[in-house]
């Protein structure tokens, strides 16, 4: 094999930016050769780009049929993408998952058992893993310079949404169409990262989903959740889509220091001596440990979002590199945003992992009396993350 071929299920704005990446040569060892979607006026849209250079098809099923392709972009609404994962496997077809992995843990997890008798790769599209920011911070709390964990705090309000947004699509912010809000549309990489970065998972979380506070939707636009850890560590993690201009930053504080993301920077505050071993040997009772002066770590490497996974995934099906991102990954993502809703429609603490059955059923509750977003814009596709 010496190009992989790639084939797009679900030709939206996710789906047609990833067919330009392949198209462009982004991806060294890889190219398009495929797409498929079910509405005939998007495959039309592709066509006229792509002429006879790629084949279509008006369903995934019949793509993987075709051997059109030896990976699969899952490009669709959230609920589909388990499912068609599963298909892609039966045809032995490699695939990339994009984010969120699903709606709910009960899908991703069965997604991920057939995933253990598979013979193909499985990612997911966390592209702000490949952010160097982010992967000095996971690397500098992995390899101890930060000591103990202590707290975790992100604020995440920088994906402002207008009510036109909202009306562009009739599946948009349902629990039938899309299964929840902010949690699952925008915010998917943040809670990867959140738990990525440090190593760490919530053992208890308390959270509280304001569903339509800010727009005339049924979901979730509102989120502020409190985490514990099993080391004793708190964490706050804040998200919305109403703020304005909104906040983006990560701050993991350490017994030996803090790192600070922020505006796409990267700040350190290193402590001379373990705060641990200061408090307790101190004697004094308002001496604070000695620290270095606030540093901003220099960040040189590339930052190839959608593009590095797609490689990363190229190679791996060459045989060239292990897979950056695996679709497992994805589950912790899904399960702290069900466990943030399930909080919040019981009013109480959830200790993870939490009853996937008990989840279900209370969105099938949501899912029952979803209705259709009244659509007020011919808007074709919009940036969904």
């Amino acid at each position: 094999m010496e190009k992989v071929r790639f084939g797009i299920i679900g030709c939206g704005n996710m789906g047609t930016s990833h067919a330009r990446r392949l198209a462009g040569g982004e991806i060294e060892n890889g190219v398009l050769s495929a797409c498929c979607d079910t509405a005939p006026d998007k495959l039309e849209k592709m066509k006229e780009v792509y002429g006879d250079t790629i084949q279509y098809f008006a369903t995934a099923e019949e793509m993987l049929k075709a051997k059109a392709c030896d990976v699969v972009m899952i490009c669709t609404p959230h609920y589909d993408h388990p499912p068609l994962a599963i298909l892609a496997m039966d045809y032995h077809t490699h695939c990339i998952v994009e984010k969120p992995a699903g709606v709910y843990t009960l899908q991703v997890k069965e997604m991920l058992e057939r995933e253990k008798t598979a013979d193909t790769i499985v990612g997911i599209m966390f592209n702000q893993r490949t952010n160097p920011a982010f992967k000095k911070m996971r690397q500098m709390i992995l390899d101890g310079e930060l000591g103990e964990i202590k707290r975790t705090n992100w604020i995440i309000t920088t994906w402002y949404r207008t009510q036109y947004y909202y009306d562009s699509g009739s599946w948009r912010a349902t629990w039938a169409g899309e299964g929840g809000g902010v949690l699952y549309n925008q915010a998917p990489h943040q809670l990867d990262l959140f738990q990525w970065i440090t190593g760490m998972k919530p053992t208890k979380v308390r959270a509280f989903c304001h569903y339509g506070k800010w727009h005339d939707i049924e979901v979730e636009d509102d989120v502020t959740c409190y985490c514990e850890y099993a080391n004793g560590a708190t964490g706050v993690f804040i998200t919305t889509t109403a703020d304005a201009p909104g906040t983006n930053r990560f701050e993991v504080t350490g017994t030996k220091g803090t790192l600070i993301f922020e505006n796409d920077k990267l700040y350190y505050r290193q402590l001379k001596v373990d705060e641990r071993v200061h408090c307790f040997e101190s004697t004094q009772g308002f001496d604070k440990p000695p620290a270095n002066d606030t540093v901003e770590i220099e960040i040189i490497e590339p930052n190839p979002q959608h593009s590095g996974i797609m490689n990363n995934i190229a190679n791996a099906i060459l045989g060239l590199e292990e897979v950056y991102a695996p679709a497992r990954d994805g589950l912790d993502g899904v399960a702290l945003a069900n466990a943030m809703h399930l909080s919040s429609w019981l009013d109480c603490d959830i200790t993870m992992p939490f009853d996937d059955e008990l989840f279900y059923e209370e969105l099938k509750k949501r899912i029952a009396i979803s209705k259709p977003h009244r659509v007020r814009s011919s808007t074709s596709e919009i940036l969904t993350w």
